[in-house]
């Protein structure tokens, strides 16, 4: 059980009305992965009002297929809404758990355990934010963290020309960053080089290949990246990898392996602990578990003497859920903040727009913080 703050004697929870907006921003500069490219970039924000008229807000993972925002929306209100609203829930995790639950046969029988996993995550996050508020404390307090102070870095830099945009946040504070792999090798060591000298040998470094190797592969390129001080080398495999093959490749890297934010479950992520290959592990909440699941996760990685960062890659209200969990967790990691340009982050992010040597503070505001402005972002509304 994630157990907040024990002092709190907190009443049932009834929804009244669960709403998925969708939101799409078409991109000038599309964000490249080893696998895809996105030309848009979408948001599922969930918005939750309880029988006492108090709202929450979560946001679902719907990065991939191109059309992932409406379908999760219309899972939300066909399968996950019957089910939520008018119950007297104990407690968000109550909730949780019962939703995993009375769904896990008809994910299997879909065919989509991942979309109803992140349409689950999406509610439990608005369903702890709804909580927070109706307490009057910020989320990060209510779930046991000691400080509202997280460090943050900027990630998903492209392979082209991507010292310029890390110059650009490094100007804003940022002391961390990481880059997208996986391109071929003479044109990944060239992004690398170009990013250390123009950003220092202060700079933490990090780079993601985004599942683009075989081990092969890995156990070849990996030398070559020990002249760039690397924080760590995320996603270097497959996620379905088995661990032992992870295992090997850390054998012979001197570079900290990272992943998780393609791991769903929490039997899943207590494998990727024990199996001792990884150095930092990456739960990310949109795409599973939201703070019911991934908290206890989180707290299990500090207690194997892993470094919890969690992953995130979307609009603002997900972002803050990720700062707030992180923030709760404690721990020395560092929450992700894409680097690239997107209204449906920046305009929703609140405290994270700040960022002073490498941190951000998330405030006592309750909840999550700041509402969303729906009016701000009102013209990339998508009608589903």
């Amino acid at each position: 059980m994630i157990a907040p703050n024990q002092s709190l004697n907190l009443p049932p929870l009834t929804l009244r009305s669960i709403e998925p907006l969708v939101y799409r921003v078409p991109l000038r500069t599309p964000v490249q992965t080893s696998f895809g490219i996105m030309h848009d970039r979408p948001a599922l924000l969930l918005r939750v009002c309880s029988d006492d008229g108090v709202e929450g807000w979560g946001e679902v993972w719907c990065n991939f297929p191109a059309v992932g925002a409406e379908h999760r929306a219309r899972l939300v209100q066909s399968v996950l809404a019957p089910l939520a609203v008018a119950h007297p829930w104990r407690n968000p995790q109550a909730m949780f758990e019962a939703l995993t639950r009375q769904t896990a046969v008809l994910a299997i029988q879909s065919g989509e355990p991942g979309p109803i996993a992140q349409s689950i995550a999406g509610l439990d996050m608005a369903m702890w934010d709804l909580l927070a508020r109706r307490e009057g404390l910020a989320l990060w307090r209510l779930l046991g963290g000691a400080s509202d102070r997280i460090r943050v870095y900027a990630s998903g830099l492209n392979p082209d020309q991507p010292d310029q945009l890390a110059a650009q946040r490094q100007a804003e504070g940022h002391t961390a960053f990481k880059l997208k792999v996986g391109f071929g090798t003479d044109r990944d060591l060239d992004n690398l080089g170009r990013l250390r000298s123009r950003l220092g040998d202060g700079a933490v470094l990090m780079a993601d290949a985004n599942q683009a190797w075989s081990r092969e592969q890995a156990v070849d390129f990996v030398p070559q990246l020990a002249p760039f001080g690397l924080g760590w080398l995320e996603e270097p495999l497959r996620a379905d990898t088995p661990w032992y093959e992870w295992q090997s490749l850390q054998a012979v890297s001197d570079i900290p392996l990272a992943a998780g934010e393609n791991v769903a479950g929490s039997e899943a992520f207590d494998a990727a602990i024990s199996a001792g290959a990884l150095t930092v592990v990456q739960p990310d909440m949109a795409k599973w578990g939201g703070f019911s699941g991934c908290l206890p996760v989180a707290r299990r990685i500090l207690k194997a003497g892993l470094r919890f960062c969690p992953h995130y890659l979307g609009g603002g209200v997900g972002l803050l859920a990720s700062g707030h969990l992180l923030a709760a967790a404690g721990g020395d990691g560092m929450l992700e903040i894409d680097a690239n340009p997107n209204p449906l982050r920046n305009l929703l992010w609140g405290p994270l727009a700040t960022v002073h040597n490498g941190h951000s503070a998330l405030g006592s505001a309750p909840g999550l913080g700041p509402t969303p402005d729906l009016g701000a972002i009102e013209g990339y509304r998508i009608r589903f």
